[in-house]
């Protein structure tokens, strides 16, 4: 299903593409989204959107709308997707090649959206006082309502009472989209197939920041395969140094095999996919857990994340952390590569992210991986 939304700021477009890519298992995203995620790229074309956006320049309709086309045509898309943002003018919607099958057209007046944007929770943008709202109002009167006309009589249109609460307008969307909210799910729903995303890399990387990410942001449940040493050193009062920490799990997989970890792990990834469709594993080392994961788990896709940072940051990361900030250096590493077989997971990922840059930019790329993995 591929659908539109479009509105006025403040009308709640965001808020109803978040909760319907949930229940209609199709992602969301925004012409900004897919503007950012392309300036980062080392390319032509992110060069000049990069430029054009810092130039405070509209991107022409033509380039905009090449863009979309070719962003849509990634293989998340392929089931559908839910865009706001795009069309914004008439030429756009007349030369976009893509079949829409609803446009949701969220109606709020102009008093009632400027109320919402002074009186949410989340910070006030620098763009957003009340003449710079008034005047992105005005123009979306002036480029947009020819657009939203323009679908209206393709008959695709869904005009929706957006002054509603946020359920209501839900409901009167899925209605409008032939859909049925039932027990909090859609009659059309469709389990997706379970899947593991284990995150590797080496330390300093940014395991346990990515693996918050999916916790907080997504929901998921997090397994972190280093929390059994890490306790295990806490109870009986070591130190946190290169030496006990190799000691332990040297100790340990003599005992349980070189997928040790996942074996003690088991029964707590078996929980979290009862209960989830995807589950995080933060911290897979060994190449064996890999496999013993592969055979333990044989209807669960097992994808690989790998992180990576430049060494000399990695090292000032995790020289300048609050916990266990000697815990690093050329000797843990090699013992992670080498001992634990680290290397074969590093080099076999289906994902690798280079952490460099600002946790802004590393929560957006693993956004970008997160929408691949669960709508591919």
């Amino acid at each position: 299903m591929k659908l539109v939304l479009i509105g006025i700021q403040g009308s709640g477009k965001s808020t109803q593409g978040n909760l319907l890519s949930k229940q209609l298992d199709i992602p969301y995203l925004s012409t900004g989204h897919i503007f950012r995620q392309i300036a980062k790229e080392k390319t032509a074309l992110g060069r000049y959107i990069k430029e054009t956006i810092n130039a405070g320049l509209l991107v022409p309709d033509d380039k905009t709308i090449e863009i979309v086309e070719n962003y849509l045509s990634r293989p998340e898309y392929k089931k559908g997707y839910i865009l706001d943002g795009f069309p914004r003018t008439l030429y756009q919607a007349k030369k976009f090649k893509n079949h829409l099958d609803k446009v949701i057209y969220l109606k709020i007046s102009e008093r009632e959206a400027i109320w919402r944007l002074f009186h949410r929770d989340d910070t006030t943008r620098e763009d957003e006082t009340l003449p710079a709202l008034r005047q992105r109002i005005k123009l979306f009167y002036q480029h947009t309502l020819p657009v939203i006309e323009y679908y209206r009589k393709k008959g695709i249109l869904a005009e929706i009472d957006g002054e509603r609460s946020i359920a209501e307008v839900n409901q009167e969307i899925l209605k409008n989209l032939g859909k049925q909210l039932v027990a909090n799910q859609i009659k059309s729903w469709k389990q997706k197939k379970k899947t593991i995303i284990a995150i590797v890399g080496l330390p300093g990387s940014g395991k346990t920041e990515a693996a918050n990410y999916f916790k907080e942001k997504k929901g998921l449940p997090v397994v972190s395969f280093g929390k059994i040493i890490n306790e295990y050193i806490e109870k009986h009062g070591f130190l946190h140094t290169n030496e006990v920490h190799r000691k332990l799990r040297m100790e340990f997989r003599k005992k349980y095999g070189m997928a040790a970890m996942a074996v003690l792990n088991e029964q707590k990834i078996k929980d979290g996919l009862k209960k989830n469709n995807i589950v995080i594993i933060e911290g897979m080392r060994s190449w064996e857990e890999y496999l013993y994961l592969k055979k333990k788990f044989p209807k669960v896709r097992i994808v690989i994340l790998a992180l990576f940072v430049d060494k000399d940051l990695r090292y000032k990361r995790l020289a300048q952390r609050k916990e266990r900030p000697g815990l690093y250096g050329e000797e843990r590493d090699i013992s992670e590569l080498i001992e634990s077989n680290m290397g074969p997971t590093i080099a076999f990922a289906d994902y690798l992210i280079k952490n460099n840059f600002s946790k802004e930019e590393f929560f957006d790329k693993l956004e970008e991986v997160y929408r691949i993995i669960y709508f591919s």
